[in-house]
C-alpha cells in the first residue's frame, strides 16, 4: 500500500467521520479507499474513453439567491447542445431541485456536470451515465 496524506477543514473532517459511522467503515482509510474506488468507477474517461451516452444530472440549489440561478443559467447555456430536457421543482420555499437529461459524448456530459457541481451554492448533485450502444445492422 502507498500512504497518502490529505488536509481538510474541520467541518469536512467531522462530516467524513459521521459518514464512517453511518456506513460502518472500520477507519478513515477504508472509507477513503471505498469512496475513491466509487468515484473512479463513475469517471467516464476510465470506463468509456469514446462514444456517446445519456446522462441524468440532478442537483439542488438555493433559489432565493439571484447569483446562483444566474451562474447556473450561464453554464446551461454553454452546454445547450447536449441538453435534452430539464425539470425544475421547488423542494422548499428556498430550495429547488433541477434534473437534466443530457446526451453527448462522455467527456461533454462529464464537463457539464463538473461545471454545475463546481458552483458553491449547488448541493446534493449526482450524475448517472448510461452508454449508448449502437447495434450493427
Amino acid at each position: 500500500m502507498q500512504r497518502l496524506t490529505i488536509s481538510v477543514n474541520k467541518q469536512l473532517a467531522f462530516s467524513f467521520d459521521e459518514l464512517i459511522k453511518r456506513k460502518g467503515y472500520r477507519n478513515r482509510s477504508e472509507a477513503f479507499r471505498h469512496l475513491l474506488r466509487k468515484e473512479l468507477r463513475q469517471e467516464p474517461a476510465s470506463t468509456h474513453p469514446t462514444g456517446d451516452c445519456v446522462g441524468c444530472l440532478s442537483y439542488t440549489y438555493d433559489n432565493q439567491k439571484p447569483q446562483p440561478a444566474q451562474r447556473l443559467a450561464e453554464i446551461k447555456h454553454r452546454f445547450l447542445n447536449i441538453t435534452v430536457s430539464s425539470s425544475l421543482t421547488a423542494i422548499e420555499q428556498s430550495m429547488s431541485m433541477e434534473t437534466l437529461i443530457l446526451r453527448g459524448s462522455f467527456d461533454e456530459v462529464a464537463a457539464f456536470a463538473d461545471a454545475i457541481a463546481g458552483e458553491d451554492d449547488v448541493g446534493g448533485g449526482h450524475l448517472n451515465f448510461v452508454p449508448l450502444i449502437r447495434r450493427c445492422e
